[in-house]
């Protein structure tokens, strides 16, 4: 699907990009997915997609991240190599954005590679009994966050990994787990945090607050 509007040179980049995104997903198989971006047209700015992993298709509009990105100066804007992100349905992916540009070094395309790795995470936590000493104690790893945000996915991270699965894969019991641990670990007490928690999870923020409500629920000593 290529915009009308883009001229004669600009299509042929286009269909050249298309051919690279085919060949990337052939080669990296079903958990990959490359998504070409026209950035003159942000509102459908998805013109091809080769693989399916976010679910979107040909005419979605460009990501919040596109659209902060092109706030800078076209010679600020730097591509995004290996950066987290997560699937709606709470898939934790690894992805990369490159920015192609016209002769004036003008952005006029986004080339976004998006790889699952859910299934690679949860087999690593199969493994683990097998090649740690389960009797060492969990290191006190801290991470220096430099926003609010940054403290909460680490928050994030670590329960998930406690849980042992990736959310898009957890049972509602192991959702009630993840939840459970974050509020042990105090996350809950961080503004913003069941809006980003429910992000994250793949989850609506209400389903959160009911998860929380049943926690609670059970921790509240009775008479």
């Amino acid at each position: 699907m290529t915009n009308p509007a883009l001229t004669t040179d600009t299509t042929v980049l286009f269909q050249n990009l298309q051919g690279i995104a085919d060949a990337i997903v052939g080669f990296l198989g079903r958990n990959c997915e490359v998504c070409i971006h026209d950035l003159t047209s942000l509102q459908k700015s998805l013109i091809y997609i080769a693989g399916n992993v976010t679910g979107r298709k040909p005419g979605a509009p460009a990501t919040d991240l596109l659209v902060r990105t092109l706030q800078q100066q076209d010679h600020e804007i730097r591509d995004l190599h290996n950066y987290r992100t997560t699937s709606n349905d709470g898939r934790s992916l690894k992805s990369t954005t490159i920015f192609i540009r016209d002769s004036l070094s003008k952005p006029v395309a986004a080339f976004c590679i998006n790889f699952d790795t859910t299934e690679f995470f949860n087999a690593s936590q199969m493994l683990l009994p097998f090649i740690n000493n389960l009797e060492t104690p969990q290191e006190k790893n801290e991470t220096f966050a430099r926003a609010l945000d940054e403290t909460i996915e680490s928050l994030f991270s670590r329960a998930v990994l406690e849980v042992g699965k990736q959310p898009f894969s957890m049972s509602m019991e192991e959702k009630t787990k993840l939840i459970e641990v974050l509020e042990r670990d105090g996350a809950f007490r961080l503004k913003g945090a069941v809006e980003q928690v429910a992000v994250m999870a793949g989850v609506s923020k209400y389903t959160v607050y009911n998860y929380l409500k049943k926690i609670r629920a059970r921790q509240t000593p009775t008479t």
